[in-house]
């Protein structure tokens, strides 16, 4: 008999990413409130740390270093960390069964990072908070759609096998109308969301960091090439 795929076939870097900031969020819930702030604003990038006020704000100057990574850990409530997790299924799951466990982590940390600095360029010694890993998740997001606008048809009704879609170069991607289409498209709603505070938290400093946004996608359309490690499709030609 033919066996079934699982419905929910997650590769395990995309659940322990997402567990880790499941257990975030637990832990920020159940705290006592001046604790989970401090632990807060000690976790997230705040600008105005690398304006010299890193020595007054929560975690003082190792904060300042720890944070690019840090903030991605955490949410501003449980409908932005929701948003995140699903975003990332759609895109991370993609990335993840392409690589290794380490590559998948260190990818999504250096477009987090890459979306870290973007934020504080244009938010230079702002005191207000940004968290969350939709820098890291647009990265992963940017890296897809290098091989998954590229995957030819296979048999009705099954998702084409995105492990062994060749990585389109860079030319070719600027070239493709539907991928393009669809980077404008995200662009636009990045700017329209930031421009009009909109905002998954529920505190008024939690309005979408779509600077963000903008760094992690290129960092993650830029430099994937070089973490991708797609394998040749297996020959099953002597099997027909």
């Amino acid at each position: 008999m033919p066996t079934r795929e699982p419905i929910l076939n997650v590769p395990r870097a995309v659940t322990l990413s997402a567990g880790a900031m499941i257990a975030m969020q637990l832990v920020m819930s159940v705290l006592p409130f001046d604790t989970g702030l401090t632990l807060f604003l000690t976790l997230a990038m705040i600008p105005a740390r690398y304006a010299g006020a890193a020595a007054e704000l929560p975690g003082g100057y190792l904060a300042a270093v720890t944070s690019f990574v840090t903030y991605m850990l955490v949410h501003g409530g449980w409908l932005h960390l929701t948003v995140n997790v699903l975003w990332m299924l759609a895109f991370g799951t993609a990335v993840a069964r392409r690589v290794s466990l380490a590559s998948f982590f260190w990818f999504s940390i250096l477009c987090g990072v890459a979306g870290a600095l973007t934020h504080l360029v244009f938010h230079w010694g702002e005191m207000s908070p940004m968290v969350g890993a939709s820098a890291a998740i647009s990265g992963q997001m940017a890296a897809a759609l290098r091989f998954i606008f590229f995957a030819r048809g296979g048999p009705p009704g099954r998702v084409p096998d995105f492990a062994h879609v060749p990585l389109a170069p860079l030319s070719q991607v600027l070239r493709d109308g539907k991928v393009m289409g669809f980077i404008v498209f995200w662009l636009a709603l990045n700017v329209y969301f930031g421009m009009n505070a909109v905002s998954f938290g529920s505190g008024p400093d939690s309005e979408i960091a779509w600077e963000a946004h903008i760094g992690g996608f290129l960092c993650g359309l830029l430099v994937f090439g070089f973490f991708d490690s797609i394998r040749p499709a297996p020959d099953v030609s002597h099997l027909r």
